[in-house]
């Protein structure tokens, strides 16, 4: 997949899911899987679901741009039913995160590993307008490292979620997090967590077991 250079965008405009940028340009549709039921990290866990369906959403459409500085995604999918908070104990906030590999060869599936982290830009139907700058090092140990980095708003509309998601392409952190820049090639990925169905944490549609190829356009300036 390609993203493709925009001259420079405002914030607020890219992140809007109907905004003109968005109206060209590639746009691919990733099929999803649910995460297997034997990478829960607790037994509790892979009893509650030994039963259930994991993974609702089965695809996604996802198109991408970038003006040099920043860069940013916009995910599309299909939900019958719009949720936007915790409810009780089986219905949770929607939500979609952006994957990709701080290091060459870390493992997609297993969300990491120690030394090999992913880094997930993640949005929530709960807190809309903000963003979520998660990192992991194997299952259950995502922890959030920032709130501010990270950006990302959602509208649902005739039953379907549109979300744009949006970073800096480099940060100053600690953490050590992706680092992107124009004419790069590396991998991403994507998760959707379909709240009415129960999904949170590790209970989610996932892209695959393997990253997929995705090519920043080098720019004007290159």
């Amino acid at each position: 997949m390609q993203v493709r250079y925009v001259p420079r965008f405002e914030v607020d405009t890219v992140l809007q899911p109907d905004a003109a940028l968005w109206r060209a340009g590639e746009v691919e549709t990733v099929k999803l899987k649910g995460t297997p039921l034997d990478m829960q990290p607790t037994d509790a866990i892979k009893v509650s679901w030994a039963d259930k369906k994991i993974g609702a959403v089965d695809a996604v459409q996802v198109a991408a741009v970038h003006d040099g500085e920043r860069i940013a995604f916009r995910v599309e999918w299909s939900d019958p039913t719009e949720n936007g908070e915790i409810s009780d104990n089986t219905a949770f906030p929607d939500g979609c995160g952006i994957l990709f590999p701080t290091v060459q060869y870390a493992p997609m599936a297993v969300m990491g590993a120690i030394g090999m982290a992913v880094n997930a830009w993640y949005w929530r139907a709960d807190e809309n307008g903000l963003g979520r700058h998660v990192l992991a090092e194997g299952l259950g140990t995502t922890r959030t490292i920032d709130y501010e980095l990270v950006r990302g708003n959602g509208v649902y509309k005739d039953g379907r979620w549109h979300v744009v998601i949006t970073r800096a392409m480099k940060v100053e952190s600690p953490d050590n997090p992706v680092q992107l820049e124009p004419g790069q090639s590396t991998g991403f990925g994507v998760a959707v967590w379909e709240g009415g169905k129960g999904e949170r944490a590790g209970i989610k549609a996932i892209s695959g077991d393997d990253w997929i190829k995705l090519d920043i356009e080098a720019g004007a300036s290159a």
